[in-house]
């Protein structure tokens, strides 16, 4: 039984449906949990064959929902319980142990949660009794957790699965014209939630030096959050906002990135970035800032270059520096491609999940 907030088409979420829906089905019976709510992945789950129960929480503490997925455990009494995101975390290991059955609980962390409150570090630290293994995806995530109490011989690093986006429905000419946007516009993609953590104002400052030196340059921001209204005044203010395409949510985003020329992330943390994977994946050069998990998937100078957090003006020189020297671009963007091709395929990241829940569920059977 695989647990997670949402069915959202975010970053953990995607990972959470290629292995629920990939994993073999002649060895595994995946039964998916939704606590909150389903949304664009559940769909896909139910055409793959994946059973998927959505429980509709309402508060951040629903006795509601907890006792649903007390009664489905005990109901379907699976061998393993993996639990994704915080909230699925919390609420599996409560209740996972309850009544006869005991399954082995696997929790998966995606991020540097810099952002937990003290209460939920607390309450992850009370919970690790309750816990048999730690996934995270990264090494930079297994490192945060360790450092917060969570026992070496608990964690495993499980990276994240990356496959090339599909072909986008328009052509560049029809983005171009849909976004009026100039037919010799280089096109810089950064696909993200509009939120503090992706540091958004540190590229809109990139953009303002960048359109004095070749105004061919555009940015296009996909995402939707809580600075959705900030970040446009904000492009007002420096004087970017006519070389800035705010395109808020889309569900092709992705697809998208077979158009850009360049990729940004300028994050100040993260888990392990679905964007900048995919990026790599469609053959893009990429500048990203200097956090621990971009440089577990960018070396600097071979599938793109790493500027120091928040140095906007470095954004925009190794950008210029792309487009000046010639083949440059290409070069980069086919060694990010052939690094997610070598190291990050799904099909890997797949297998490695499946050893784990096999381990695991042996461990239950032995007991």
């Amino acid at each position: 039984m695989m647990v997670i907030p949402t069915l959202d088409q975010s970053g953990a979420e995607k990972q959470f449906s290629l292995v629920a829906s990939q994993l073999p089905r002649d060895e595994f019976d995946v039964r998916v949990v939704a606590l909150t709510r389903g949304g664009p992945l559940e769909e896909p789950l139910r055409d793959a064959g994946v059973p998927v129960q959505i429980l509709n929480k309402r508060w951040k503490f629903d006795p509601g929902a907890m006792w649903q997925l007390r009664s489905l455990i005990a109901e379907h009494q699976p061998d393993v319980l993996n639990t994704w995101l915080f909230a699925a975390n919390a609420y599996g290991r409560m209740v996972g142990r309850f009544g006869g059955h005991s399954p082995r609980i696997i929790i998966s962390e995606r991020c540097v949660d810099s952002w937990k409150a003290g209460w939920q570090h607390w309450l992850d630290r009370r919970l690790l009794a309750r816990t048999d293994r730690v996934i995270a995806n990264s090494s930079s995530v297994a490192d945060f957790y360790a450092k917060r109490g969570v026992p070496e011989e608990q964690l495993s690093v499980i990276t994240n699965g990356v496959a090339v986006p599909p072909l986008p429905k328009m052509s560049r000419l029809e983005f171009l014209v849909k976004n009026n946007l100039p037919s010799d516009a280089k096109l810089i993609f950064s696909i993200g939630r509009l939120a503090p953590q992706k540091r958004l104002q540190d590229l809109l400052w990139a953009m303002q030096i960048l359109k004095q030196a070749d105004p061919r340059f555009h940015l296009i921001i996909c995402g939707d959050g809580p600075q959705r209204y900030s970040l446009p005044r904000y492009a007002q203010q420096v004087e970017c906002d006519d070389v800035v395409r705010f395109l808020g949510h889309r569900d092709d985003a992705s697809s998208l990135l077979h158009l850009a020329d360049v990729f940004w992330l300028g994050s100040e943390f993260e888990g392990m970035s679905n964007s900048l994977m995919e990026a790599m994946a469609c053959g893009k050069p990429v500048v990203v800032s200097d956090i621990p998990a971009n440089r577990e998937l960018v070396k600097h100078g071979e599938e793109g270059f790493i500027a120091n957090l928040g140095d906007g003006p470095g954004f925009a020189q190794f950008t210029l520096k792309l487009a000046s020297e010639d083949g440059l671009s290409q070069h980069m963007g086919d060694k990010g491609r052939q690094k997610m091709e070598r190291d990050f395929s799904v099909r890997e990241m797949i297998d490695e999940y499946a050893e784990v829940f096999r381990s695991e569920a042996l461990v239950l059977a032995r007991n």
